[in-house]
């Protein structure tokens, strides 16, 4: 099973592409904090996104940098080749649905609190994965 949850604040506003085909797809980042090293520190970590048709133009008409989300979705390795002629591989997660934790008035300035959204692209759960050439990043 690959599902994945995230709670955090989005590092910046949502990019908004569409393939040659005319699909939406969304990418953005969020910060999460997590507890490491033997002391405690919390450390942050910045997750990258994707969220692809119907959701990622949601996304693209409501997020904006700072405002407080819940990811589901799933994990994602994929491989390009870089600039440099390099091989470069990410990981990333595919959006299936989120909630927004705060009202779009708060943004990122409250700690909590407010409306919570959900938007979710069911259909296409389980659908297959896009090819690589209509990526667009």
């Amino acid at each position: 099973m690959n599902k994945v949850i995230l709670v955090g604040r989005l590092a910046r506003d949502p990019e908004v592409r569409y393939t040659q085909n005319g699909k939406a797809v969304a990418s953005f980042s969020i910060a999460v904090n997590r507890f490491g090293g033997g002391q405690g520190q919390e450390q942050t970590d910045f997750i990258p996104i994707v969220a692809w048709e119907k959701l990622a133009e949601i996304c693209g008409n409501n997020l904006t940098k700072g405002r407080r989300v819940l990811v589901e979705g799933r994990l994602q390795i994929r491989s390009y080749d870089g600039n440099d002629g390099q091989k470069r591989r990410v990981a990333e997660v595919i959006a299936q649905n989120i909630e927004f934790l705060d009202s779009r008035q708060t943004g990122g300035n409250s700690g909590g609190g407010g409306s919570t959204n959900s938007f979710n692209d069911a259909s296409s759960f389980g659908s297959d994965v896009f090819p690589e050439e209509e990526i667009p990043f």
